[in-house]
């Protein structure tokens, strides 16, 4: 039984969801036990009935995961102001010789207006920038536009303002990220700096996801 155990934890554990469910009551353990089952019987190398699994699964102790997930939830009680922005457009290019260059005339051009956001994610081979869609025209002419890759407008932003000791508890972008997903909210973009944490999707979604970060902060511990 114990290796049964051991094989049935690990290949929950490697679902992002079906330990949160199980916990959360959202999953018919029946139908979970029939599904592992050949699994189980692969790596074990014989038959297992499904009331045994369905055993073990129900004398599953609480998983590392749902452990941080108490813990991140009284953290998400501390949360700041969600700070939502609309009327965004993203554009990302190639990495091409001089855009850091085009990205300094660009932030020279709009930094006496007020309240402008701006982001820009650079990888290994392209840029992604996150403005308001007024400065679209400034993008385009600053930019080398034979290096767009790809542009989407009609997006908007949210804001969360997360407690310094977010550094110090594992898991809290996946958290975020998990509640949304469950939700089937896409999102365009994440970003993050050491307090802060931004997610952006389509504006017509955009009151949807904040409904769903919104509740974050308002959740109790069960």
């Amino acid at each position: 039984m114990d290796r049964l155990s051991k094989v049935i934890e690990k290949l929950i554990n490697q679902s992002p969801f079906i330990q949160e469910a199980i916990t959360e009551g959202l999953i018919n353990i029946s139908s979970l036990a029939r599904k592992l089952n050949p699994d189980i019987e692969r790596i074990t190398g014989k038959e297992v009935s499904d009331s045994a699994i369905i055993m073990a699964i129900k004398r599953m102790p609480p998983g590392t995961n749902q452990k941080i997930e108490r813990r991140i939830k009284n953290f998400m009680a501390d949360l700041g102001d969600l700070i939502v922005r609309s009327n965004l457009v993203k554009c990302t290019y190639n990495n091409y010789m001089g855009i850091s260059q085009d990205q300094a005339k660009f932030l020279n051009q709009i930094k006496d207006v007020s309240d402008n956001f701006y982001t820009v994610s650079r990888g290994v081979a392209e840029t992604t920038l996150i403005t308001n869609e007024q400065f679209k025209s400034d993008i385009t002419t600053i930019f080398n536009q034979t290096q767009l890759i790809a542009e989407s407008s009609n997006l908007s932003s949210i804001t969360m303002k997360l407690p310094p000791v977010n550094s110090e508890i594992s898991g809290v972008y996946y958290y975020l990220l998990k509640k949304l997903a469950w939700e089937g909210i896409n999102l365009a973009e994440v970003i993050s700096t050491t307090n802060e944490f931004t997610v952006v999707v389509d504006t017509k979604i955009v009151s949807k996801a904040f409904a769903v970060l919104m509740e974050l902060k308002t959740e109790t511990l069960g």
